[in-house]
């Protein structure tokens, strides 16, 4: 990934910046098997729970273009992170005192809103300051990975140790250490400017609208593994801790990938590191519908480094190079919102395929990446150049 001459040398901010995305992928490994845990132990059945992460996703399409869109028209990223993440604390304590299904739901939805733009705000704030550094962004966003492989590792051995009813209670401790990282983050130059507040031209870039559609289908082509993995391999006779493996193999690829990131050539075109990650996620798709033996389904877990790595590596090194600087906030946001709609739509559609053909299933997941590379493909054929705000 080619980057300018370093402007910045020798300060914490790739270290500081580490540190976030640790805490934010310990909160978040922590929430996503746990959070149903707590709504279950409040005394939500299956269908109010339903209704409760439904509200939790829908809201974070609205907010995260929202507020990316004020951050770039106030010209602090810092600021835009620390309130956000301020916001999410609260938001949590205040859901750890809700009861009743009303209150819950509400009490989600304002969570959902207030922590959605966190991971994008921080990204549009890493890209540019590790690209002033001369850094590369995989070394630094691996940590997220790793913290991610200790929270599902923890999540399992807390739940035996604490109630049900207090899980709250360590989801709000993970955001806590969030909003702490976020204070120690090197502050960044305020750059206001008339130009942010038109946070749209990004959205007269063809490459861009291309890209957003290839990563969108690729990452979104995860939607049967994310939702059905562990309960299909659980039907096949897989222990607990085979499936546990498993999971671990396929973060575990993603952080050798991410480790070795800074090597790739300063010539990589980022479309063809989202074409491998294309290639990579219909070969991993269509084996994995045919119910390999494990001896075959470990190796394919391995191409999670391709189908979701090179694929978020791929979309980064695009935003990189060609996001304008008014608008970079909203750049990244769009991205983010492109991703929450395709994985929204491709997890109803694998719910209602998986429970037709069970792992057979991958197989729309394989065309999902296939329709990912050729929209690849179309970014491929303009010229890709950062734009001017305005």
């Amino acid at each position: 990934m080619p980057y300018p001459a370093p402007t910045i040398v020798n300060d914490p901010f790739a270290a500081r910046l580490a540190l976030v995305y640790a805490a934010l992928f310990l909160a978040a490994g922590w929430q996503l098997p746990l959070f149903p845990v707590w709504l279950s132990a409040r005394g939500l059945d299956p269908a109010a729970i339903g209704i409760v992460l439904a509200a939790y996703q829908a809201v974070r399409v609205v907010a995260t273009p929202t507020v990316t869109r004020r951050a770039d028209r106030h010209g602090s990223f810092n600021a835009a992170i620390v309130a956000t993440a301020l916001a999410t604390v609260c938001a949590v304590a205040l859901l750890g005192l809700a009861s009743g299904f009303v209150l819950i739901l509400v009490a989600t939805a304002f969570f959902g809103f207030v922590s959605a733009p966190l991971l994008p705000l921080v990204d549009a704030y890493g890209l540019k300051g590790l690209s002033q550094r001369g850094r590369a962004y995989g070394p630094v966003r691996l940590w997220g990975s790793v913290a991610f492989i200790v929270a599902n590792l923890t999540g399992g051995v807390l739940l035996g140790l604490i109630a049900p009813e207090s899980i709250i209670w360590l989801i709000l401790g993970g955001n806590c250490a969030v909003a702490l990282a976020a204070f120690m983050l090197v502050r960044v130059p305020r750059q206001a400017t008339a130009e942010a507040g038109k946070s749209h031209s990004h959205l007269r870039q063809p490459a861009f609208f291309a890209i957003a559609a290839a990563g969108s289908l690729i990452q979104a082509s995860h939607a049967v593994y994310y939702g059905f993995s562990t309960l299909d391999w659980t039907a096949k006779g897989y222990s607990g801790a085979t499936i546990g493996i498993l999971w671990a193999l396929g973060v575990a690829a993603e952080i050798v990938l991410f480790a070795l990131s800074s090597r790739l050539p300063a010539s990589m075109n980022p479309v063809t590191l989202i074409l491998i990650g294309a290639l990579g996620g219909v070969v991993r798709w269509i084996a994995t519908a045919f119910d390999p033996p494990l001896a075959v389904l470990a190796p394919l877990q391995v191409l999670h480094a391709l189908s979701f790595g090179t694929t978020h590596l791929g979309t980064m090194m695009f935003l990189s190079r060609t996001a304008p600087e008014g608008p970079r906030a909203a750049a990244q946001g769009d991205i983010a919102t492109g991703n929450m709609l395709m994985m929204a739509a491709a997890s109803a559609l694998s719910g209602l395929l998986y429970g037709i053909s069970g792992s057979h299933a991958y197989l729309a997941m394989a065309a999902l990446a296939l329709a990912g590379g050729v929209f690849a493909m179309v970014a491929a054929r303009y010229p890709q150049r950062a734009t001017v705000a305005g």
